[in-house]
């Protein structure tokens, strides 16, 4: 059996573990229905540590080591953290992965990693069963829930009680067995919303980082209650030792989400933090402001400190709707960031002033902020092909691609192969990360986000960059949101518009507005289509980021000779 292993992340949970061991971990909801508040239960920091460490004992067991990838196949909740925390006690590497991209899709994603544990609740077990081939390395097999036709243990069978006391812990201690800073701590698929999807390495110094820059960003705050709706930011918050509540919600489909448990689960156990996505917020949004309770209260939400959104922009005329349903002090940050890097950069909303927001509106793209601390950005030329080496020349001034490193960010692809090709640049002893993101960096040094680099729209006039064009016809009446696509190969793209209607907007009254507002911009008067689509195809993982591929090929069969939509 091999040494247990702890990691500077691990061994702050065990201190926290240690220090309150009665303080509430997990809140996490065991029953919810419509116009019901969901009944929640809780586990103490102590019960987590002693359970994550009866899962460890078990995978020590069976020769799980450091090294020793893993598949989670887990829904949240208080499981989840329990077997991602034992694994990392062993120094093995969970592999996550969003299973909402479709069943081939996740297959072929796990299948390359060669795993040799599979966690898997029954129906992520049946698919193991139904591709066996995939996953022949698989030796260690853990079910969540009750176990059917593939036999082997349940976590429920493993108990919650270690059977001898967990190692324990002295602050900066070196024991044997420990991993290195630049080993594997974990395997996060990116969702292939915009591209093909991959395997992520990072390491234990890049986790490590993480919970250090955002404590950091938070004014080394403790953040005492924090609403979870992305499982990874509720695992850094355990390492900061806060008490995580998880709200009802599907996480392939985070924009289902009831905005009522969501208001429940901040009035009723004072989260002072949260993360969401637009599709989370916005929805909240409404539902505070119909609220007969809000008509009675100049405040719905005065427990809570920081918002922090990601996953796409949010919309400018939802911030000062979001900072009127908190307390006056609240902070409300709009983040950007990625599987490979997270977080890249911020912006708290008294930041975007009412220039900044002009300057949106007349094409300067999105602000999303200053860079992390210890985050290096650049911008590049635009260059659809490899970048092995940086040389002179290749920075750009303008418009270009982000670029970024730092201690947090991800240096590895663990599959493709040809994916560090593509998404890497050696700088001496640096390595730049390319997001592919296009972006701008002002005088200041904030990242102003233009759209991403594939999903530019290469005309005859030049190329068109999605964001940028987009947030210049958000204010036009009637308009939910819009979507800009190319129809054609490039550099003979047709710029269409599709565009979400506000409830009950008039069509024509849209379309007239949209073409009154295409006219103000010599860069945007090419645009002579605007198509209304009933709901915009969204990404899986934070249900936000449009599938600005899938509206092209609409986009391509609706649009003729003279196509509805088209300039009159």
């Amino acid at each position: 059996m091999s040494s247990p292993t702890l990691t500077p992340v691990v061994e702050r949970f065990r201190e926290r573990a240690g220090v309150s061991p009665t303080a509430d971990a997990v809140l996490y909801s065991t029953s919810s229905a419509p116009g019901i508040p969901p009944v929640y239960a809780s586990l103490t920091y102590r019960e987590l540590d002693d359970w994550s460490e009866a899962i460890a004992e078990y995978l020590r067991g069976q020769g799980v080591c450091a090294g020793t990838k893993a598949i989670v196949l887990v829904t949240p909740g208080p499981e989840l953290y329990a077997v991602l925390l034992g694994l990392l006690k062993c120094g093995a590497v969970p592999v996550v992965i969003d299973p909402g991209m479709g069943v081939r899709a996740m297959v072929r994603c796990l299948s390359a990693v060669d795993a040799e544990v599979f966690v898997g609740v029954p129906a992520a077990q049946a698919v193991r069963v139904l591709f066996r081939r995939r996953f022949r390395r698989v030796r260690v097999n853990l079910t969540v829930g009750r176990v059917r036709l593939w036999g082997g243990p349940t976590l429920a069978s493993l108990g919650r009680e270690p059977n001898a006391a967990g190692p324990s812990v002295q602050p900066g201690a070196t024991r044997a067995g420990e991993v290195a800073a630049s080993d594997t701590a974990l395997v996060a698929f990116t969702t292939g919303s915009t591209g093909p999807a991959k395997a992520v390495e990072i390491t234990h110094g890049n986790l490590t980082a993480m919970v250090e820059q955002i404590d950091e960003m938070r004014g080394h705050v403790p953040p005492e209650c924090s609403l979870v709706t992305l499982p990874l930011f509720g695992l850094l918050d355990l390492f900061l030792g806060t008490r995580c509540v998880l709200p009802p919600l599907m996480p392939a489909r985070v924009g289902s989400t009831d905005p009522a448990h969501v208001a429940d689960a901040i009035t009723r156990f004072g989260v002072r933090t949260l993360f969401a996505s637009p599709a989370v917020l916005l929805p909240l949004v409404e539902h505070v402001e119909t609220s007969d309770e809000f008509e009675h209260r100049t405040r719905r939400f005065d427990s809570v400190r920081s918002i922090y959104s990601g996953g796409a922009p949010v919309p400018l005329d939802a911030v000062p709707r979001l900072r009127a349903i908190l307390s006056a002090d609240a902070e409300v940050y709009v983040g950007y960031g990625a599987t490979e890097a997270l977080p890249m950069a911020a912006v708290e909303s008294r930041d975007l002033t009412t220039g900044v927001v002009e300057r949106t509106r007349n094409g300067a793209g999105v602000l999303v902020g200053y860079p992390a601390p210890r985050v290096s950005v650049r911008t590049i030329r635009i260059v659809d092909g490899a970048v092995p080496e940086w040389t002179d020349g290749l920075e750009e001034s303008g418009i270009g691609e982000l670029v970024v490193s730092g201690p947090n960010v991800s240096t590895h692809y663990l599959w493709p192969e040809t994916a560090d090709a593509a998404a890497k640049i050696r700088d001496g002893e640096v390595l730049w990360h390319r997001t592919g993101d296009l972006a701008r960096l002002d005088t200041e040094g904030r990242i102003w986000f233009q759209g991403r680099k594939s999903q530019r729209v290469e005309t005859e006039h030049g190329p068109m960059f999605t964001v940028q064009v987009e947030q210049m016809f958000a204010a036009v009446d009637g308009v939910a949101r819009t979507a800009l696509v190319g129809v054609g190969g490039p550099g003979r793209a047709v710029p269409v518009l599709c565009v979400e209607l506000q409830s009950g907007a008039d069509p024509e009254q849209v379309r007239a507005g949209l073409r009154a507002r295409a006219d103000e911009f010599e860069h945007t008067r090419q645009i002579a289509h605007f198509l209304v689509h009933p709901s915009f195809p969204v990404d899986i993982r934070h249900n936000a980021k449009i599938g600005r591929e899938e509206l092209a090929t609409w986009a391509a069969r609706q649009r003729g000779p003279a196509g509805k939509g088209d300039r009159a």
